[in-house]
This record gives structure tokens, C-alpha cells and sequence, in this order.
């Protein structure tokens, strides 16, 4: 057998199975992104996020997010959460701005990121993230599954752990516009089409009990939706008449067909792009 059918045989038992992760620099930065193909943790060197003084509406749920976060933070139990509810409404944004708030007093806390798609080789992040010298928020934004989709039973590691548990300085936080993290109408067809319609919902279902901390965001006012855009104003120093925000910002919902904190956001930076304001 020759050397190079040799390597092309190495290297397609690597692909395979592939070599653990390196741990990362953990002082590198304060958030990485998890690649998988290969395993990787790479290094945010700035994380896109607002200041949690910003994001208004979600006062309730805010509170609680941070208080959880803290406990975690300083080595107590926290609970893992899933934020659902209304698109645009800030739901990734405030796990963002909390993790930033609890930075002062902690400044060992990482956010990882993990995309919907790489859920399938989240046992072998955890096995990286268990080893490591510093407590880790787990985050996945817009988390939703298909019928066909079987990255759900990966994602029951990170929840409930299995035989070995849910390393003790990972917490996991997901955003999802469906509380179930599935269509309505699959949910149905599931019940119609089943031999046992309550075991197979049950199945499908079972996985957002396993979130300690559910979390909903609701469609805004028009008032926190003005509210939202002063804000936005005033911490970027954009000068307006009142009356003229106002009306603009009526009308540019308008022209959306919807109100919601990135509504309010896509006009501020119309306005600030207008006024000559770089964000």
C-alpha cells in the first residue's frame, strides 16, 4: 500500500473522528463563537450588543435573566432559560447586555456561542468546557427544530446532562420566537398521526420543560416603542424635535406592517444616518 493511499486513509479516519478541541486562551476575550469540522473555539473580539439601560419592555423578564445570570456567576445554582416570544423584541440582545453587566464583578464569565446547526456535536463542547477554569454562559440564538430534526436529543445533554451531569460552571440560555421550540402545526400533526398522540407530542414537547427559567417577550406598545428610540437618542447624542420623532417613527412602523425593539432600532439608525451620527 502506498504512502499516499495511506494518508488519505489517516485523514478520512480523522474526519471521522476528529481530534479533541484545543482549550482556547480563556484571557483572549470575554465571548467565543464554537465551530464544529473542525472543533474550535474562536475568540469574539467584539461582541455586537447594546447596553441593558437600552432595552425597555421587558422589564420583568430582564430582572430575572440578571439575577439568574449573577447567582451563576459568583458558583450558586442557576437555571438554564429559554427566551421565546415576538421577533425583534431583544431577546438575544438582553442575553448579551446581562453578560456584559455581570463582567464588572465577574470577569471570568464567557459567553459561548453554538449555532442551531453544530448542536450535533455539543457533547464534545461540553467535554472541552468541562475542563475549563471559568464559568461559561452556553448560548443559542433562534433555536427552533423541524419535524425531521433530530438535534433536539443533542441538546437534552446540555439540559439535563445525562449519566455524567451538566458540568457545574455551564449554564445554557436559547432564544426561540416559539415557546415549544417547534411549529403549532406539527405539534398537531404529531397528535393526528401518532399510534400514541400523547407519547409522541410528549416527546417533541418534553424538550422546553427542561428549561428551569421561560422567559416571554411580547409585542410593544406604541409607547415603549418611542420610549425605545429616545433612548436610543439620547445615549448617542442624536438631537430631534420631539413632534418630528414622533411622526416619523408612527410612520415608519407603519411602513413595516409591525413595532418591536428592531423596528425601533432600523429607524434610530435612518435617523442617525440622516443626522450625519455615526453609531
Amino acid at each position: 500500500m502506498t504512502d499516499d493511499v495511506l494518508t488519505r486513509i489517516a485523514a478520512a479516519l480523522e474526519r471521522m473522528a476528529p481530534a479533541p478541541a484545543a482549550a482556547p486562551d480563556w484571557h483572549a476575550a470575554s465571548a467565543y463563537v464554537w465551530h464544529a469540522d473542525p472543533d474550535r473555539l474562536a475568540p469574539v473580539d467584539r461582541v455586537n450588543r447594546v447596553d441593558l439601560s437600552l432595552l425597555h419592555g421587558v422589564d420583568r423578564s430582564r430582572d430575572t435573566l440578571l439575577a439568574n445570570t449573577a447567582q451563576f456567576a459568583r458558583g450558586l445554582p442557576a437555571n438554564n432559560a429559554l427566551l421565546w416570544g415576538a421577533r425583534g423584541m431583544g431577546k438575544s440582545s438582553l442575553v448579551k447586555a446581562v453578560h456584559a453587566v455581570c463582567l464588572t464583578d465577574a470577569p471570568d464569565l464567557k459567553l459561548v456561542e453554538v449555532q442551531r446547526e453544530d448542536l450535533g456535536s455539543i457533547a464534545r463542547l461540553l467535554t472541552l468546557l468541562r475542563a475549563a477554569p471559568v464559568r461559561v454562559i452556553l448560548f443559542c440564538d433562534d433555536l427552533s427544530f423541524s419535524h425531521d430534526d433530530q438535534h433536539y436529543k443533542s441538546l437534552k445533554a446540555v439540559l439535563d446532562g445525562g449519566v455524567e451531569g451538566r458540568p457545574d460552571n455551564v449554564v445554557f440560555y436559547a432564544t426561540s420566537n416559539r415557546r415549544h421550540l417547534m411549529p403549532r402545526d406539527m405539534i398537531e400533526n404529531e397528535r393526528s398521526s401518532a399510534i400514541n398522540p400523547s407519547e409522541a407530542v410528549e416527546e417533541k414537547v418534553s424538550l422546553s420543560d427542561r428549561f428551569g427559567l421561560w422567559l416571554g417577550f411580547h409585542p410593544c406598545s406604541q409607547d415603549e416603542y418611542l420610549t425605545m428610540i429616545r433612548g436610543y437618542c439620547a445615549a448617542h447624542g442624536v438631537q430631534v424635535e420631539d413632534s418630528q420623532l414622533v411622526a416619523e417613527a408612527i410612520e415608519w412602523q407603519a411602513t413595516r406592517g409591525s413595532r418591536s425593539g428592531r423596528v425601533a432600532w432600523q429607524f434610530f439608525s435612518d435617523l442617525a444616518g440622516r443626522q450625519g451620527v455615526a453609531l
